[in-house]
């Protein structure tokens, strides 16, 4: 009896963790159809001019997103764009670090984004601030053109979500927040 139970349990265990994994890596997310004319499906930089966030120029977009959270979103794409005139027409991003994506989702290498960010062979801007409460739209450009795109926690998306008020100079949070 006791050996049964021992698969059993180990079985059980299994069938769970396999579960958990597809749940994670594949059925929460999907791929996310380009449209121009909604915002959240196309790729937009905010401009150093006017503060707000202008179309871009780009070819080959791939993204995935999901309902679960809102830093799952991830994106690649390709643009003519260089990074002379990206740095003088957007505005920049600071502390930007990449989230890995899931394997399948293989256009997008945070690890290689990450460390290209490092050495200046990548530039990050600001894609839309506050996408969603406390969460930025990050696009960063490599020098060979490839783009990619995340969602990242900003800095009052970092004291509120923690549960406490929000810092000065960042906007109130919606209710349940």
């Amino acid at each position: 009896m006791g050996k049964f139970l021992v698969i059993l349990t180990l079985g059980c265990a299994i069938v769970a963790g396999a579960g958990m994994y597809y749940l994670q890596v594949y059925h929460f997310y999907r791929e996310v159809p380009v449209y121009v004319e909604v915002p959240e499906r196309t790729l937009e930089m905010t401009s150093r001019v006017t503060g707000k966030p202008e179309p871009v120029p780009y070819d080959n977009f791939r993204a995935i997103d999901a309902n679960s959270s809102p830093i799952r979103y991830r994106a690649c794409f390709t643009t003519m764009l260089d990074h002379a005139m990206l740095r003088d027409t957007y505005e920049s991003y600071d502390n930007a670090v990449p989230l890995t994506a899931p394997g399948w989702f293989d256009c997008f290498d945070a690890e290689e984004l990450g460390a290209a960010l490092e050495r200046g062979e990548a530039l990050a801007f600001l894609g839309t601030k506050n996408i969603q409460y406390g969460i930025d739209r990050v696009v960063a450009i490599h020098e060979d053109g490839r783009g990619f795109v995340w969602h990242q926690i900003n800095r009052c998306g970092e004291v509120v979500f923690d549960g406490q008020r929000a810092p000065e100079g960042c906007p109130e949070p919606p209710e349940g927040y």
